[in-house]
């Protein structure tokens, strides 16, 4: 039983199951599970025992479940799954980021050695990030 409770945990989350979990909470007593799937069982504690008191823990239901539709999907399992491999989308998102950082890296360089100035180096920097 306990293994078998391990291996759930070790199990990769869907975006779309907390999400259904979560609103499952906000209109049924079972508060927390989107928290307990996620391995968050201490806040999937807090949740349930606040659900005895007020209706707090229901409306943090309803924004987990807002939030969580919300974020993008790689941002979703580079926090609830990290230990997944990186895909195809996640290997872009780690080029680009790779790409930006040498970028920035380069316009430091440029910096340091007197060839742009520091109003320069801060807007090329800001229009790299975004």
């Amino acid at each position: 039983m306990v293994s078998q409770l391990f291996n759930f945990y070790q199990q990769p989350k869907k975006k779309i199951f907390s999400v259904v979990l979560a609103l499952i909470g906000t209109v049924t007593p079972l508060v927390g599970l989107h928290k307990l799937y996620l391995g968050q069982p201490l806040w999937g504690l807090i949740y349930f025992i606040l659900s005895w008191e007020s209706p707090m823990a229901r409306i943090a239901c309803a924004i987990d479940a807002v939030l969580y539709l919300a974020q993008d999907s790689n941002y979703f399992h580079s926090r609830f799954n990290p230990e997944l491999p990186l895909t195809e989308n996640n290997l872009i998102d780690a080029k680009q980021v790779t790409e930006v950082a040498q970028a920035i890296r380069e316009l430091e360089k440029l910096r340091q050695d007197g060839l742009i100035s520091e109003n320069e180096f801060e807007q090329k920097r800001r229009k790299l990030i975004a």
